[in-house]
């Protein structure tokens, strides 16, 4: 089968690599793509919104499953605008996407069937967030509805920060479209975990649960990112848990959304907060997420083409099942200074061919310039060990984030400690 990719971040890669070790596969393509994923494809000079472009290069080249990365062309709906041409993908409709696009939509459906989750007030005007805010006990979250590129939810500790952000979003319009319509959400505490699973609107494949870390310094301190690391498999999940999470979380969403004749085809990726009382949802995505694609995917030991093309075509109950590598995985990711605030990029990545054998370095924001691979993102890198525990998958990752150097570049050092060393 010949397959594109669309997307051209380190799930994109990731999602590549793992299609390439199919003996199934045939013709690789990536748009827009990256350094990484040149290495194993044909990189194609098309933007993720660009629909028309995509169905031609779909056409032309005999493109016969495409897997779409990110939530945006999702949202817009893609999946949609390629099925009506008769062409096969992999991920969820506009309709379906809905549940990452809105979140007050998934609030809608989570209070429909039960869905575990933290309280909130949907508001549609600054005045009406900002009551709520005043009302609402601390601290307190604020998120814009719609995607907003990971700016759009903020802990708030006081009500002035609270207010900061209402008017940030809504009167400053710093968000656009995404923040017209607010919420002021209870925050919740525990240990963050994303449960991702496969369906195609009726079976149900879980994938491993990882652990992401979005914020840019040790310790969980400074700023949200699109996240700096991710490791997998957690040690807290046990196996009658993932099941609860299936049962409670998951597959009533997938129930409730069929009640709306909206078919789910795709991963669906639940944020969890593992509270006192259980784990309750933070948020839905319609995708895989990033960077913990970049941990899952090299324990998977089925052939992820073949349960692409099944989840596609609505065949996903005769799949026999996945099986998955021993040990585990941790990634971490090498930053351009200043992310995700202002940063350079076009500096030269250093010892890219030094990667032992237990690791893997999945790019993201990375091109070619002549015979070098610079950089061209905030997050630039990804790297990747695999070990036979967490302890030595750690050492891994850690021992090839220091074999590269670019000018400026930061990672945390934090990423995974917690199996290691975990807090009273």
């Amino acid at each position: 089968m010949n397959v594109l990719v669309v997307g051209g971040g380190a799930r994109e890669h990731a999602l590549l690599w793992k299609l390439a070790a199919s003996s199934r596969v045939g013709r690789l393509c990536c748009a827009p793509g990256n350094a990484g994923t040149e290495l194993l494809g044909e990189n194609l000079s098309i933007a993720v919104n660009d629909f028309d472009g995509l169905a031609r290069a779909v056409e032309a080249r005999g493109i016969d499953l495409v897997v779409v990365g990110p939530e945006d062309p999702l949202s817009r709906g893609l999946a949609d605008f390629l099925q009506q041409r008769g062409h096969l993908v992999f991920g969820p409709t506009a309709a379906a996407a809905q549940i990452e696009s809105s979140k007050a939509w998934a609030k809608e459906i989570m209070t429909e069937t039960g869905v575990p989750t933290a309280r909130a007030v949907v508001c549609h005007s600054a005045a009406e967030a900002l009551d709520a805010v005043y009302d609402a006990p601390l601290p307190l979250v604020i998120k814009a509805d719609g995607l907003a590129a990971g700016k759009g939810v903020v802990v708030c500790q006081t009500r002035d920060e609270a207010d900061t952000a209402v008017r940030w979003m809504m009167e400053d319009g710093a968000l656009g479209g995404a923040a017209r319509t607010l919420l002021v959400e209870e925050c919740l505490n525990g240990v963050e975990v994303s449960c991702l699973a496969v369906t195609d609107g009726e079976t149900v494949l879980p994938l491993l649960p990882a652990c992401d870390y979005k914020r840019i310094h040790d310790g969980d301190l400074g700023p949200n990112t699109g996240g700096m690391g991710a490791y997998s498999p957690p040690g807290f999940l046990d196996d009658s848990t993932i099941r609860a999470v299936l049962d409670d979380v998951i597959a009533p969403v997938i129930q409730g959304m069929a009640r709306r004749e909206i078919v789910y085809r795709g991963v669906l990726y639940a944020g969890l907060m593992m509270t006192r009382t259980g784990p309750k949802v933070i948020e839905f995505n319609c995708r895989l997420g990033d960077p913990e694609t970049q941990v899952i995917l090299p324990l998977l030991d089925s052939d992820l083409l073949t349960l692409c093309e099944a989840t596609a075509r609505g065949e996903l109950a005769s799949h026999p099942g996945l099986a998955w590598f021993p040990g585990a995985c941790v990634g971490v990711v090498l930053a351009s200074g200043g992310y995700p605030g202002p940063h350079t990029t076009g500096h030269v990545i250093h010892g890219l061919d030094a990667v032992p054998g237990d690791a893997v370095v999945f790019h993201a924001g990375t091109t070619r310039r002549g015979h070098d691979i610079v950089t061209a993102g905030g997050r630039v890198l990804t790297a990747v060990g695999h070990g036979a525990d967490m302890t030595s998958a750690r050492e891994a990752a850690y021992d090839t984030a220091r074999e590269i150097s670019f000018a400026d570049m930061h990672y945390r050092s934090d990423i995974a400690l917690r199996e290691l060393e975990p807090a009273p």
